[in-house]
């Protein structure tokens, strides 16, 4: 079945996390993406998890991730005859993305001058830390300073503990999610309109004004002078916030906005019944929400994560189990819906991964082949171009890593 992007090619230029998760989700919905990496390859190969720990260019997890569904040529962008390749490469694009240092482009010589004057309806999409303008332009950046910079670690953590940021990459892959949007949105205008436009995407803006709690705190701020600080204990309020059970750990929101579904679930014991509960300044006293919940985590730890949700969906409270990478990879909602997707790769075998994000029923997500080796497409992508004989052996010159044990 036809992919609802089958028609639209990107040229890809992007490394590490955000720009190249934001064009593997196009690439998932039929995208033709080419991935240009220079010689050595996306620095996200030097990135892990690797299979026994023992780093090798073709078995980063990060890599692999970040880029199924996609073809690479490998291009040293200071050799002339590797420019006229990229010249075709453009010709041949309906959206250029790249996410160099601000001004690296144009110090090549392929930047937007030369992208705009060679296919006027071409839009070029530059992915950076904070903007190809401004003061913070040439900041170094990283998943700890973005996440700091967006202001939201200031209320992430305990009080009187450090600032702690969400896990792993996670806020480099909700800006190339929201990356995404303004590459296919940029695309459009060029095909419809003819109209290259040169999109300036600021990782920091993203974040910055992303729903993750930072618009409403910023807003809340501007109008109050308030800042939202860390938390005494990881519970909110009467039946509020993160727990722990026999086995584990549960999250519950706004159990007490719903009081008589919370007796239900826990089916109405003595002590949850004391009218001193559910007078209106209980959920702002420390002292009640402290010794309230200190209750409920004993009823807690007599139950599994997975009792304690069976009990909320029975009283339809807001809870959830917080499960381990282990239990999310076993979990049977998972697999009753065909998350986890299984591809081929020569170099890590048989990979089990995350699937469809979402699902198009006339034009769904699929996997179509797993992430490139470095140069694994050149010669195929050259032929495509238009080289032939000596000129397309000269230019594939590039041969995969032998093995490393």
């Amino acid at each position: 079945m036809a992919g609802a992007l089958d028609d639209l090619t990107i040229l890809d230029l992007t490394q590490y996390v955000t720009g190249p998760y934001g064009t593997r989700l196009l690439a998932d919905y039929g995208a033709n993406v080419i991935k240009v990496e220079r010689p050595g390859g996306d620095p996200a190969r030097r990135l892990g998890p690797f299979p026994g720990g023992h780093s090798h260019p073709e078995k980063s997890g990060t890599f692999f991730y970040f880029n199924l569904n996609k073809r690479a040529i490998v291009l040293d962008l200071k050799n002339p005859a590797h420019v006229e390749v990229f010249g075709r490469l453009v010709d041949a694009a309906d959206v250029v993305v790249e996410s160099f240092r601000p001004g690296a482009l144009d110090q090549l010589g392929v930047g937007w001058d030369y992208i705009h004057g060679r296919k006027p309806s071409l839009p070029l999409v530059s992915i950076s830390n904070f903007g190809q303008s401004g003061p913070y332009r040439d900041y170094k950046g990283s998943e700890v300073v973005l996440f700091g910079f967006a202001g939201e670690m200031y209320a992430t953590g305990l009080a009187g503990r450090e600032p702690v940021k969400m896990y792993g990459t996670a806020g480099l892959v909700q800006a190339g999610a929201a990356a995404a949007g303004a590459i296919l949105a940029a695309a459009m205008v060029g095909r419809e309109q003819g109209i290259g436009q040169h999109v300036d995407f600021a990782i920091a803006d993203a974040l910055l004004s992303s729903a993750d709690r930072r618009h409403s705190t910023l807003i809340g701020h501007e109008f109050s002078g308030r800042k939202t600080v860390r938390r005494a204990s990881e519970a909110v309020g009467l039946a509020d916030g993160v727990f722990p059970c026999r086995d584990g750990y549960v999250e519950m929101h706004g159990s007490a906005r719903k009081w008589e579904r919370l007796l239900d679930m826990l089916d109405r014991p003595s002590w949850a019944l004391e009218p001193r509960w559910i007078r209106p300044e209980a959920a702002q006293d420390a002292t009640t929400v402290e010794e309230f919940n200190a209750l409920l985590t004993g009823w807690l730890m007599e139950r599994t994560k997975r009792e304690v949700w069976r009990e909320a969906r029975r009283a339809r409270v807001l809870c959830t189990p917080l499960l381990t990478i282990a239990e999310i990879f076993e979990d049977e909602a998972f697999a009753e819906r065909g998350f986890w997707q299984a591809v081929d790769h020569p170099y890590l075998g048989t990979v089990k991964t995350p699937g469809r994000p979402f699902i198009m029923t006339d034009s769904p997500w699929e996997l179509r082949h797993s992430a490139p080796l470095l140069g694994g497409n050149t010669r195929e992508i050259l032929a495509e171009l238009g080289y032939r004989g000596d000129e397309l052996t000269a230019l594939d010159a590039y041969h995969p890593p032998v093995e490393v044990d």
